[in-house]
């Protein structure tokens, strides 16, 4: 499994921007109630951001030799972050058009707004934990793939 590039997080983050940006410009123009992420959605995030961490904890410790675990779970762990940096990422843009939006109207709601900043800063917190959480669930190189990078360089 290859490592989470930022070109996919940048992208989902741009496409949630964009699309929680016209749902409430689409609902507003309707009269509808706009979307407001709750403040739970933030706890939440940083919740599940936490477990991640202490989830990837015991592979790390097994990548460099201190303890052995079962490789499914290690597989588990990794899948794990990397969906959560995915989902991450387009919720983060997602608040981010939110928040943008809240503070393009002329009177500004402070209460949505914040739960709006509170929810994109869990994003990113979700975000950036799931990439170390990546981080600690690879492997060291071996040796022979070191001797192999050597000679493929000269």
């Amino acid at each position: 499994m290859t490592r989470t590039r930022p070109l996919p997080l940048l992208a989902l983050a741009a496409l949630g921007l964009v699309l929680g940006f016209l749902l409430n410009t689409v609902l507003a123009a309707q009269g509808l109630a706009v979307v407001v992420p709750p403040l739970s959605l933030s706890l939440a995030l940083v919740l599940i951001a936490a477990v991640l961490l202490l989830l990837a904890w015991p592979v790390r410790a097994a990548a460099r030799g201190e303890k052995r675990i079962d490789p499914f779970y290690a597989t588990r762990v990794v899948v794990l972050a990397k969906a959560s940096a995915l989902s991450a990422a387009i919720l983060a843009g997602a608040a981010a058009g939110i928040l943008a939006y809240l503070l393009s109207r002329a009177v500004v709601p402070l209460g949505s707004t914040l739960a709006s900043g509170a929810t994109l800063v869990a994003a990113v917190i979700l975000v950036v934990v799931a990439l170390v959480a990546e981080h600690l669930c690879s492997l060291p190189p071996q040796d022979d793939e070191l001797d192999e990078a050597a000679a493929s360089s000269t």
